[in-house]
């Protein structure tokens, strides 16, 4: 019978191996994928200056504004270049280190000067969030606790760097709050001011979706692609819907293909599988199955309470 130190050795050259056939598991000519764990810290921190007074104790926010944004953002501008040039070198192997530099300087120069248009959105959508969820006790609850609402603000951040076509950086970002809400958002879809998701696990946006202003969406929706079975023959294709303004989809409908539009002013009721355009000023539902109520018995015992009887 082995021993521990033979089942180690046996395994690690197994394993050396299978590094040495497959180029995923090592970097290519030296170069590395951009580090998750810093990019996630990034879309954390960047929390302080979009909501200051909310994710940070910092009180350097209140008494001198302009110094501690100027500061943060000066901090978040290298941290994220460092992390482009990084996924740029590696996606792009032929580039070199300077032409990686450069372009990743513009890159995050515009991803700075973008910020100040997402916290305006950030703001919409936090008073969608409020004007439509009679639940909500205030703007400072829906910031501070709101799942959708994170799920949005780290799509408006990922947002910009993917129309900028950075690499891997936009999916780590969205990926990282798919995990943590169960909203998944691809960082390529279209979306305008005053969204909100109400409740939002299992909601699914797809790539090239476009969604209008002022649009809610409930918990379990996918705005999905018809078949993706041709792989990536459908990469840059319209694969999935287009919502205009004003439409609201409630729980678990899906929405799917990219020559389907949801016209303006639209209420799709919740479990419908839309498939086909619907226009505009309409309201869609499924037809409910007959629910079968029978009288009450006169008394249930506590050991019978949990089984289904005809």
């Amino acid at each position: 019978m082995e021993n521990k130190k033979e089942v180690i050795l046996k395994a690690a050259e197994a394993l050396t191996e299978n590094y040495k056939k497959e180029e995923l598991f090592m970097p290519k000519n030296g170069r590395s994928l951009p580090n998750r764990a810093a990019v996630i810290d990034l879309v954390k921190d960047l929390r302080s200056v979009i909501f200051p007074g909310y994710f940070c104790a910092d009180t350097a926010a209140r008494i001198f504004p302009e110094q501690f944004s100027t500061y943060c953002l000066n901090e978040y501008y290298d941290r994220l270049k460092e992390q482009v040039e990084i996924a740029l070198l590696y996606a792009h192997q032929e580039m070199e280190q300077n032409e990686a530099a450069k372009l990743s300087e513009n890159i995050c120069m515009h991803f700075i000067e973008r910020l100040p248009e997402v916290q305006q959105k950030l703001l919409k959508d936090v008073q969608a969030g409020f004007d439509g969820d009679p639940a909500a006790k205030s703007k400072e609850e829906i910031i501070s606790s709101y799942p959708g609402v994170f799920a949005i603000y780290v799509y408006r951040l990922a947002h910009i760097l993917y129309q900028n076509k950075v690499p891997y950086i936009p999916r780590i970002m969205t990926e990282y709050a798919h995990g943590k809400t169960g909203i998944d958002i691809n960082p390529g879809a279209e979306i305008g001011e005053y969204f909100f998701i109400d409740h939002g696990t299992g909601v699914v946006i797809g790539e090239t979706t476009e969604i209008g202003n002022n649009v809610k969406l409930y918990q379990g929706v996918t705005l999905g692609a018809l078949s993706t079975r041709q792989g990536q023959q459908l990469a840059n294709v319209k694969r999935h819907p287009t919502i205009r303004d004003n439409v609201t989809i409630y729980s678990n409908s899906s929405v799917l293909g990219g020559e389907t539009v949801i016209g303006e002013n639209t209420i799709i009721g919740g479990n419908t599988f839309i498939t086909e355009s619907i226009p505009a000023n309409t309201k869609v539902s499924a037809k409910s199955p007959e629910l079968v109520i029978k009288k009450p018995r006169s008394s249930v015992s506590k050991t019978n309470v949990w089984d289904w009887e005809n």
